[in-house]
Formats: structure tokens, sequence, C-alpha cells
């Protein structure tokens, strides 16, 4: 009979031992322990599934060092000597998410082109099968991207103007770009809480990730009135584009362009050697912007949360 439960440190070697040889993304054992250190894995965040004395699979959740929860599922995988992957997958998820005092969404990380390729086309769906079983039925499919130095540094230009601005002046701009956005979280969110919640939750996000405050501008039209902002960002990995938009009244005019050309210069500026980048695979616009920005994409995320 198989049982679910957290790990404990005497487990993390077996848990460390994992290979997973589907062609989906997964976490090794050096980064695993590296995070480890870093508080972003934890032995209580680690789920395994065992049937006696094996480990049959294993469910590694991550969150930043400071946190009190995990905010994603970033590895799954059953032992396929089970039988039903899916229903032990489902079960080891549901068990987790039990003792979880948040919500928590699962990335599956896969090579674009995924549904062309019957390998990864099974792995993906027995894994999307499990996470719905447990209730994370809520799916965006988002476009990873990544910009270098050689795909080339855009030039200024005198469209529009970046200013700093105060946390008040950023956040009444992150109200208005939320209006008639393309992003499915912040459509959400609109949905469930309104513009200021939305605009003061996405702001708080961003003051609480590891970019720096200095890097923000706002975007003027050359006669002064706001077009819309430049969020450089960073994860604990890589420094990002973060947020970008545009107020409704001047979308389609070209400025999506000139405000990630500005987020690209900053990065830059800065010396960077990587900036990382995503939006859903449903916004076209913004996925239209990074290719013509020279944005390459490496990865398809399939997110999958709690309605």
């Amino acid at each position: 009979m198989i049982s679910y439960r957290a790990a404990v440190p005497a487990d993390l070697d077996r848990v460390t031992a994992w290979v997973v040889s589907e062609p989906v993304g997964w976490i090794p054992a050096d980064r695993y322990l590296a995070e480890l250190g870093e508080n972003m894995y934890r032995p209580e965040w680690t789920w395994i599934a065992e049937d006696g004395d094996r480990v049959v699979g294993r469910a590694l959740w991550w969150g930043p060092g400071n946190s009190s929860y995990p905010v994603a599922l970033d590895c799954l995988d059953v032992d396929p000597a089970v039988g039903d992957r899916t229903a032990v997958a489902a079960e080891l998820i549901g068990a987790a998410l039990a003792g979880f005092t948040q919500p928590v969404q699962y990335a599956i990380k896969v090579a674009g082109g995924w549904r062309a390729d019957p390998v990864a086309s099974a792995a993906v769906e027995w894994r999307r099968a499990a996470a719905h079983a447990a209730g994370l039925t809520l799916e965006v499919e988002r476009l990873q991207f990544a910009w270098a130095p050689a795909d080339g540094v855009p030039s200024a230009t005198a469209a529009l103007r970046f200013a700093e601005a105060s946390d008040e002046a950023f956040l009444a701009v992150f109200g208005r770009i939320a209006e008639g956005s393309l992003d499915a979280q912040t459509r959400a969110n609109l949905a469930a809480k309104g513009v200021d919640a939305t605009a003061r939750e996405e702001m708080g996000f961003y003051l609480g990730a590891p970019g720096k405050r200095e890097w923000w501008r706002i975007a003027y039209t050359p006669e002064g009135e706001v077009a819309g902002m430049a969020i450089p960002s960073a994860t604990p990995y890589n420094v990002n584009v973060g947020y970008l938009g545009v107020v409704p009244e001047f979308r389609g005019r070209g400025y999506v362009d000139e405000i990630l050309a500005e987020i690209t210069r900053i990065h830059a500026a800065n010396g960077e050697v990587l900036v990382t980048a995503t939006t859903d695979m449903g916004n076209a616009p913004m996925v239209a912007a990074f290719e013509r920005a020279g944005y390459r994409n490496t990865e398809i995320r399939i997110n999958l949360s709690q309605p």
C-alpha cells in the first residue's frame, strides 16, 4: 500500500538519488541540495510516496528563502512501475496541498513544440491529469524568453521619456494598466478583487522581489502624459523583465517596444549577461514584442493552479 508524507532529513539521500528520464523540467540533486542550503527547498516541502520502504514518487515544492510557505511545485515524478502514475501523483499533490496554508501552483516545464513530440506529450499529460485531479484545474500556458547582449542592445529614441517616480505614482499606473490587460492572472484578480486590490497586490509582489526599486521607471509621452511603466526586476536566479505595460489610451502605438527596450537597456547597463521574461501564450501582442526585441523563446511553462 502506498503512503504519502513530508520528508525528514533522513530521507534526503533517497530523494536526491531520483532521476527523471522524461523530457520535462526537473530538479537534479546538486540544485536541490544547493537551494536546500538557501532554504528554498525544505524537507517539510518535499513530499514522497512510499511503497513499503521504497520511494515511488516525489514532489519538490519551492519557495523564497524567507517564506513561511512554498509557492510552486517544481518537480513531480512517479515510478512507472506503480502502474497508475496519475493516481499516485494526484494523491501526492493532494496530501501536500492539505498541509500548506496558502495556494500553490504547479509549473510543468517543457520545450516548445511538445505537443508534436509523443514522448514529451505523454510526460505532460499524466502530470496535468494528476494536477487536475488534485484540484489544480486553472491552466495557463506561458512562454519563457531570454535575452543576451549578443541579441543586441536597443538604442534609446525620443518616442518616450523615462523617469523615476513615487510609489503612489506607480500604484496609479499599475491600476490603469490592469484595465483591459491580456494577462490571465491579472484578469482573474480583477474579476475577484477589483482594480485597487489588484494594483496593490501586483506592486507589492515587485517591491518584494529581489530586483531594485531604483530601476523602476514611468514612461511619458513627449507631451508629458503618462504612457505606461517599466519595472525591471529579478528572481533568485536571474534578472528579468518583470512588469511592463501601456495605459489603455496609448495602446496600439508601438509604445510597448519602447518600454521593453528601456528595461533591456537598464539591465544591459548594469552588465547583465542574461535577462529572462515570461508572458502568457495567449497574450499575442506581448509575445510579438519580445520577438521583435530579440528575446528568444527557451521554454514553455504550463501553470496549473486552484481556481
